[in-house]
């Protein structure tokens, strides 16, 4: 059993209150984690205030060094964290070590990234009025930052908002999931095994009192969170005048053309429903099939479905086991129900088996059904026929979400249209919208969020431009 106290900006506190995490695979306590409160915070807004000036003038240098460091840190653990991932979050042992591996890479990225920060030379002798004036734009770091991150990438995502904020030069305080903050904590240490200046990065899991402080507390100059849209957006109405970055959810829809090599689509839908019970923000939900081919799709799907491994996490061939809760799994099981009584049809999966819920395929569902228009969150795609690529396109654009789309297809007007009119933050050809890597812009329109991730795309959010206008 993993026993963790907070990471108040280097310090590593046991505290009197604490919660419990456990497995959600078997229910065995997997740690114990101590729980801040509003005089911890206090003390660590304290302390990255005092060290801010420190690492906004950092040298390239040395926050390189400290982002390699963290990154080899990791390699060195890399098996114990897959481990502590595996345990808080349910996620199947090859999926951990592909999060680490992932969380790797952002430190690498960043790395590079802090090397060469935007800078530009303007001529300002446009108009007149500019005659014998240039100007010279740098970008500054923002200040201090909240970040707020979820349970389903707990090291990646917690990743994606401690690596640019050293990469820019702001300190952070993060709050994690209160069901995975081990494997958060667990990189805290690792990083101040570093030169990280103390105060640098503050780890804090907290109650929900001083968690809405981060999002509140005008000390902070921006908030960056990744969660459900619901709370996302009303953090942002409660934030004051900091900077916002919303990284928020989908029901990420997939195209399949006549023109697709079909054997390649249904492999990579696959992997896209269901790796990590389809816990992900960019989980492939909706499905739209040629008619020509839609048989052929369908019935490769459900062979390749019921040919996944169901069982404990820690097991290097399990493909699915528990979602993070019995309150999630419950709420998916009620949303399948609901579509099949009102005329969907099952496929396959459907039902709770050893806790866990099996992974499903649905056709015959309606756009309004909670299973298409809402964000299931696990481990359920509904697949469904189209006799026209306009018609496939209007699909997935009916939705209140807008993240990622993908496109099996072997004609490039096709990909041309689905680029031009898929109302999403990223199109992917000939993979699904699961698809991410660590240094693309990441992110959605509509009710998926506000801003990009990606570490470059990060860090211009954590700096505010600076122009100085000057006789030449």
């Amino acid at each position: 059993m993993i026993t963790q106290g907070v990471c108040i900006g280097g310090d590593f506190r046991n505290l009197p209150n604490t919660i419990e995490v456990k497995s959600p695979f078997d229910g065995k306590l997997a740690g114990i984690c101590s729980l801040a409160g509003t005089s911890e915070l206090e003390e660590a807004i304290d302390m990255a205030q005092a060290c801010q000036r420190e690492m906004a003038n950092m040298p390239s240098y040395q926050r390189q060094e400290i982002l390699h460091g963290i990154a080899n840190g990791m390699e060195r653990e890399r098996d114990d964290m897959a481990k502590i991932l595996a345990l808080e979050a349910g996620k199947p042992l090859k999926y951990a070590l592909g999060e680490v591996d992932r969380a790797i890479q952002t430190y690498r990225i960043a790395a590079e990234e802090c090397k060469r920060p935007p800078a530009e030379y303007i001529k300002l002798d446009w108009t007149p009025a500019g005659k014998g004036k240039e100007g010279l734009v740098k970008y500054f770091p923002v200040g201090l930052v909240a970040g707020i991150s979820p349970f389903n990438f707990p090291l990646n995502l917690t990743s994606h908002k401690i690596a640019p904020a050293i990469a820019t030069g702001c300190p952070i305080i993060l709050k994690p999931a209160r069901s995975t903050p081990l494997s958060a904590l667990a990189l805290a240490r690792i990083a101040y095994q570093t030169s990280l200046p103390k105060g640098a990065l503050s780890i804090l899991p907290m109650d929900r009192e001083s968690g809405n402080q981060l999002v509140t507390d005008p000390r902070f100059n921006l908030l960056t969170f990744t969660g459900s849209p619901q709370v996302g957006w009303k953090m942002k109405e409660m934030a004051g005048k900091k900077k916002v970055v919303l990284e928020l959810g989908g029901n990420a829809g997939v195209i399949v053309t006549e023109t697709a090599n079909i054997d390649t689509a249904i492999g990579k839908c696959l992997s896209g429903a269901f790796a990590y019970s389809g816990q992900v923000c960019i989980h492939t939900q909706r499905i739209y099939v040629h008619q020509s081919v839609f048989n052929t799709f369908i019935e490769g799907l459900a062979k390749r479905t019921a040919e996944l491994v169901i069982g404990d996490p820690l097991d290097s061939k399990t493909d699915i086991s528990a979602m993070i809760d019995e309150a999630n799994t419950l709420r998916v099981k009620e949303w399948v129900d609901e579509a099949i009584n009102d005329g969907a049809k099952l496929v396959i999966g459907g039902r709770v088996k050893g806790g866990v819920f099996l992974p499903t395929i649905l056709t015959n569902t309606e756009p309004a059904m909670k299973v298409c228009a809402q964000e299931v969150f696990g481990p359920v795609v509904i697949v469904e026929p189209y006799s026209n690529f306009s018609e496939a396109i209007d699909a997935i654009n009916n939705s209140p979400f807008g993240l990622q789309a993908g496109v099996f297809t072997n004609r490039i007007d096709e990909e041309n249209t689905a680029f031009n009119e898929l109302q999403v933050g990223g199109v992917v050809i000939n993979d699904v919208p699961t698809f991410r890597v660590d240094h693309m812009p990441y992110g959605g329109v509509k009710d998926s969020g506000l801003g990009r991730e990606g570490v470059k795309y990060a860090m211009h959010d954590m700096m505010e431009p600076r122009i100085l206008v000057r006789g030449v």
